[in-house]
């Protein structure tokens, strides 16, 4: 089976080739090469962020599952127009300004199970790539300057407009934008070069003083770190006009060669049905959901559980219905390790195994479709929770079913999750046998003590006829 997923270029399904010639084997391939619109470090990331970011960590996750070996870089825009504008309303330098929102991020995607990638780089450590593809665009007779700022030519770029499928006919020819950000019903040449204002940073350039549009970062750290064509390139949909259009066109422009194999933009999050906006008071960070007492794995549950190319509508109300959806796992996952019985009756744990591992590639070799992949697990963990209750499974058919569930994990990210709660498991596990040696003790009010410490720490207690098991209080 081959991959397939929808390119944005050319609007349909396409099979998954990396390096663009096919290869007999996976591992035959070069690594797979991604690139990701990471954040602009000038706020809290808020939770449509976070989709967006937790797909690419899902893509990069199924790549590797699938045997691919992945070379990945997410930015940080650490200078724009928004960044700017935040380092001079706090009367700081914009380097400590955008390293604090910096920080605050990786510590979320660390909360929410997202793996590190191979490269973050920053804007302002690819200056000097910047100004490479300009000059080479301005070689070409495709850039202008006006008033010190330099600014791409789109009327000289008859291939400007294929990715958002423009409408050539709102092109304002000769007018131009300043502005990192503009609507699609307002197409004109955008800005590579700004001309320095007071009070803003600026670098020295062969063609005077200034800081970076927004656009040509990417571009240039695409070209820093990869050199040549890369196979994949990951953002929102909000991303397709104006910036990844203008990547498109500067890189292409300058170096004359292909600039993305594969575009895949992630939709829109809705909350409570409707846009996110402060002003409805439906806007949340994963700080703000994190305070209200909500955890982060039932988070990433959510937020990875519908497929990309659909809306998500994020309540408060799906983080409860994701915690239940979660703790089936988890239930099925204590019994699993509760059967001791080592002879077996039961001879199909390879074969439901095997089923599994088809069933799930082939929802997921389908445009990454998530949402079919958890339905083939629930499924699985159905049958096994029938065949547990029947007593049809071995100790050794358990351990073979945790390691299936485990791998998909390799995949999902959310069943064994690390978190700050894990840090102290193994304290809880100690005094969870000092009860259970309390009570063969007869010292019944140390039993009860440690029953009622855990239990005020949310560690709920539960003795059945195989032993006591410990779950944390959703």
């Amino acid at each position: 089976m081959a991959i397939k997923i929808y390119n944005t270029m050319s609007r349909k399904l396409e099979e998954f080739i990396p390096g663009g010639e096919p290869k007999e084997q996976i591992t035959d391939y070069p690594p797979v090469t991604i690139y990701s619109c990471g954040p602009t470090v000038y706020s809290f990331a808020h939770i449509g962020n976070f989709r967006t970011f937790i797909f690419n960590d899902l893509l990069r996750r199924y790549l590797k599952f699938r045997g691919y070996s992945v070379d990945h870089a997410m930015n940080i825009t650490d200078v724009d127009d928004k960044t700017i504008k935040g380092a001079l309303a706090e009367g700081i330098t914009l380097k400590e300004y955008t390293d604090k929102y910096t920080k605050i991020f990786f510590e979320d995607l660390k909360k929410l199970n997202i793996e590190p990638v191979e490269h973050n780089p920053r804007a302002t450590e690819s200056i000097e790539e910047m100004i490479d593809i300009i000059k080479k665009i301005d070689e070409k007779g495709i850039m202008y300057n006006s008033e010190g700022s330099l600014y791409f030519d789109i009327s000289k770029f008859p291939q400007y407009g294929r990715l958002s499928n423009l409408d050539k006919r709102e092109i304002k020819a000769g007018a131009r934008y300043d502005a990192d950000e503009y609507n699609k019903e307002d197409v004109r040449d955008f800005a590579l070069w700004k001309a320095p204002k007071e009070n803003e940073p600026f670098w020295e350039t062969p063609y005077g003083p200034g800081r970076p549009g927004w656009h040509i970062e990417c571009s240039a750290m695409i070209r820093k770190i990869f050199g040549k064509t890369i196979d994949i390139h990951t953002g929102g949909v909000d991303l397709i006009f104006p910036h990844h259009e203008n990547e498109i066109a500067q890189s292409e422009a300058a170096y004359g060669e292909k600039f993305v194999r594969y575009w895949l933009h992630v939709e829109h999050l809705l909350v409570d049905g409707a846009k996110m906006s402060k002003s409805a008071g439906n806007f949340y960070t994963l700080r703000d959901l994190l305070n209200m007492g909500y955890s982060p794995r039932p988070i990433r549950y959510l937020l990875i559980s519908a497929h990309y190319r659909k809306q998500l509508n994020f309540t408060l109300e799906g983080i409860k219905h994701s915690e239940q959806a979660l703790e089936r796992i988890d239930n099925l996952i204590v019994r699993l390790r509760d059967i001791k019985k080592e002879e077996h009756n039961f001879n199909e744990c390879d074969n439901l195994i095997a089923k599994l591992y088809f069933d799930f590639t082939e929802a997921m070799d389908n445009d990454l479709n998530i949402s079919g992949a958890l339905g083939v697990f629930f499924e699985f963990v159905s049958k096994v929770n029938t065949l547990i209750s029947e007593e049809k499974l071995s100790k050794n058919d358990a351990e073979k079913i945790i390691a299936a569930i485990n791998k998909l994990d390799s995949v999902f990210g959310f069943i064994n999750f690390e978190s700050e709660e894990d840090v102290d498991a193994e304290r809880i596990e100690a005094l969870v046998q000092e009860r259970i040696q309390a009570k063969k003790d007869k010292n019944f009010k140390r039993a009860d003590e440690i029953r009622d410490m855990l239990k005020e720490e949310g560690i709920i207690l539960e003795d059945t006829k195989d032993g006591t098991r410990w779950k944390r209080k959703k």
